[in-house]
């Protein structure tokens, strides 16, 4: 009996270990060609085996199953012959010890929001830049020109220079992309407001009617404010501001947006609208 216990551990203990080796290959795979060319044949490639292999199994096609095993070794050169780029270049990582270390440090939103902030206050440049939270702004970014672009100081600095195409109006962030300008957001009516211009007014309405930070620089003054959940905080320095960013935009609520943002754009590609 405890000859047979210690063969169940260890079958268990193998094939965990098979498990976590193949889990690491899968995930260093995926890291690779993420966001490249690749991923897309990749995908396409899967979707077309699995399909096959679903309809072999679940119909009992003995032709299909024969073909499909007689060719598996033909498709994997056909891989290698594919895919050799990133396989050189792993191989190259894998050498350099850079595959294993992980991806080189980048900055976070919050990072990249403050120094953009910072320069269009420093230039005096009037920003109104709205980030999205749980609930979305599908319809403030229908009023305005859809980019859904990558988070970048350059780009949302052009975005608010003065007499550019897009610098009237707001931009709307969700996760790490720029997803509009020039959107309209609502004005807030408070009596307490009457006194600020346009954009803070704006970022207020939109934080009433939202959950989304809004972030406004003045444009005479070059002061800096947030507006969240109905409250505007004016004057802000760049130590505040980064706390506030931090403290209303984590990391891993970041990248829990842009992911939901992935999961239904691609709902969307399968399930499109229907058009009215």
């Amino acid at each position: 009996m405890w000859d047979a216990f210690q063969i169940g551990i260890g079958d268990f203990v193998r094939d965990g270990v098979q498990i976590l080796i193949l889990a690491l290959v899968l995930y260093y795979l995926f890291r690779l060609i993420r966001g490249t060319r690749s991923a897309q044949m990749m995908l396409g490639l899967g979707v077309v085996v699995l399909t096959l292999l679903g309809l072999t199994i679940l119909f009992n096609l003995d032709v299909l199953a024969w073909l499909l095993g007689t060719l598996s070794v033909y498709v994997a050169v056909c891989l290698v012959v594919i895919f050799q780029p990133e396989i050189r270049r792993a191989l190259a990582m894998l050498g350099g010890g850079t595959l294993l270390r992980g991806p080189p440090h980048r900055l976070t939103v919050a990072d990249q929001l403050v120094s953009t902030i910072v320069r269009l206050a420093a230039q005096r440049h009037g920003a109104l830049i709205a980030i999205e939270r749980e609930i979305a702004l599908k319809s403030f970014i229908e009023s305005g020109v859809p980019l859904d672009a990558p988070l970048a100081p350059e780009l949302l600095q052009s975005i608010f220079f003065p007499h550019a195409p897009l610098h009237d109006g707001g931009a709307i962030l969700s996760g790490d992309r720029i997803l509009a300008a020039r959107c309209v957001f609502p004005l807030a009516q408070r009596p307490e407001l009457e006194g600020l211009g346009t954009r803070h007014r704006a970022a207020v309405g939109l934080s009433e009617e939202t959950d989304a930070v809004v972030i406004v620089v003045s444009e005479e003054t070059g002061s800096i404010g947030i507006a969240h959940d109905g409250r505007l905080f004016r004057d802000l320095t760049t130590d505040k501001l980064r706390r506030y960013l931090e403290a209303l935009l984590p990391e891993r609520r970041v990248r829990d947006i842009a992911w939901r943002r992935v999961m239904d754009e691609f709902a969307s590609a399968i399930h499109p609208p229907h058009a009215h």
